[in-house]
């Protein structure tokens, strides 16, 4: 049975028929509605967009709400007014966690400015090259960039060069760069991360560099993970170090721990947290795939998913997957760094481009891109964009060999954090 709420001013409905809320008669005028679920606050998103009705009995938060194959089978197990299915189609339903002790705040969140105050932390080899991207392709989304770094030289230069980077005559195309100091860093609507302790040298031997990094990193994205909480920083928190994808969730669970070291989930939303290593990934597929008349598919066809690393899954095509070459086009990719390192040089400059600055801007465009979100625990590498109601992942209709590979992704994942 549907029962409809009323909850800070905004119509609710729930198969939870005794929630400790206002009951109301069916609001078929409502612009938008939010549905109540209940679950254990750190096991999904506190909040996201219903693209399909199958979301609104999905049970347990995990690789299978990429799959339509497995959603399907729910889509027809709750009977809806046919005004609900509408505003479903229209994207004007939101999922809320009644569990989530933040629940209200998803609620009554207010959109952001049209423009974004972005701060960048570290301002290196990757920093400095996002930092270009934003600069350069930002203008209609970011406000000003903000750099920090523990070198003041380092941010003095990049001040000084950015800001002589103009149009002539169209002297406030380009957002404004400035330095601010590290307790101004979460006075912003965006907080990037590219801290890193550092990266082995060219000829090292290391050949995981990515989890070579994780024991460094995880504490240097942990303190300002903390810091996040201490300043009730409501904006995007990205991560576009290295290792992505378990430094995103190291930021979640450190930012949720009160000062007794206890979860208690009043810090970062899981979907205020983003991975950004998916993106290179992507178009390093998309590289090989114009070189190799076998791969072509992908270009139209394919997707990516999973972790900036080892257990990355590229997907050949959807429609026509071809499980034997994506297997070989996912080594080809996931290689693809220590062919750059064979070559002398230290692979930074695709990865801050297309992890990072270009795939920043698309989620404040609101537009689809490649990044890691919250999915059952982990911070999972898919197709998503955030929307005015909520957190969107795409959900295709996945072959089995495929849909296993993810399963094992996913479940690398959960060892590591």
């Amino acid at each position: 049975m549907i029962c409809f709420y009323k909850v800070e001013g905004k119509s609710c409905f729930s198969d939870l028929e005794n929630l400790p809320f206002e009951k109301i008669g069916e609001p078929e005028g409502a612009k938008e509605l939010f549905w109540l679920f209940g679950r254990e606050a750190g096991s999904c998103r506190a909040s996201f967009r219903v693209s399909d009705r199958a979301f609104l009995k999905a049970g347990t938060e995990n690789v299978s709400w990429l799959d339509k194959n497995h959603m399907d089978e729910l889509a027809d197990s709750l009977e809806l007014p046919g005004w609900v299915d509408d505003l479903i189609a229209a994207g004007k339903v939101t999922a809320v966690n009644v569990s989530h002790p933040r629940f209200r705040e998803c609620l009554t969140q207010a959109p952001g400015p049209a423009k974004k105050r972005v701060n960048v932390l570290a301002i290196g080899d990757v920093g400095s090259m996002l930092l270009t991207g934003l600069h350069l392709l930002g203008g209609d989304v970011i406000s000003e960039i903000g750099i920090c770094d523990i070198s003041d030289q380092v941010t003095a230069r990049w001040e000084f060069e950015e800001n002589q980077i103009a149009y002539p005559w169209a002297y406030d195309a380009l957002p404004e760069v400035r330095v601010v100091k590290p307790e101004e860093l979460f006075d912003c609507d965006v907080f990037v991360f590219v801290a890193s302790k550092g990266i082995p040298p060219v000829g090292s031997g290391v050949k995981d560099v990515r989890m070579y990094q994780f024991e460094n990193n995880s504490k240097i994205i942990g303190h300002y993970a903390r810091m996040a909480r201490e300043k009730n920083f409501k904006g995007l928190f990205c991560a576009v170090s290295d290792p992505v994808d378990p430094l995103a969730k190291t930021a979640f669970l450190e930012s949720n721990k009160n000062e007794a070291g206890e979860l208690d989930y009043m810090g970062l939303l899981p979907e205020q947290i983003q991975g950004y290593g998916l993106g290179v990934m992507n178009a390093r597929a998309a590289y090989y795939a114009k070189r190799d008349e076998r791969f072509k598919q992908f270009l139209t066809e394919g997707r990516s998913f999973g972790p900036h690393g080892q257990d990355l899954v590229i997907a050949d095509s959807i429609e026509h997957y071809n499980d034997e070459l994506s297997k070989e086009l996912t080594e080809l990719v996931v290689t693809a760094n220590l062919k750059m390192r064979a070559l002398g040089y230290k692979p930074f400059v695709a990865p801050a481009f297309s992890s990072g600055a270009i795939s920043i801007l698309l989620t404040l465009r609101g537009e689809w891109h490649c990044g890691s979100v919250f999915l059952g625990g982990v911070y999972m590498g898919v197709k998503n964009r955030y929307t005015a109601n909520g957190l969107e992942t795409e959900c295709l209709p996945l072959p089995a060999a495929l849909y296993d590979r993810l399963v094992f992704a996913a479940d690398n994942l959960a060892k590591i954090v």
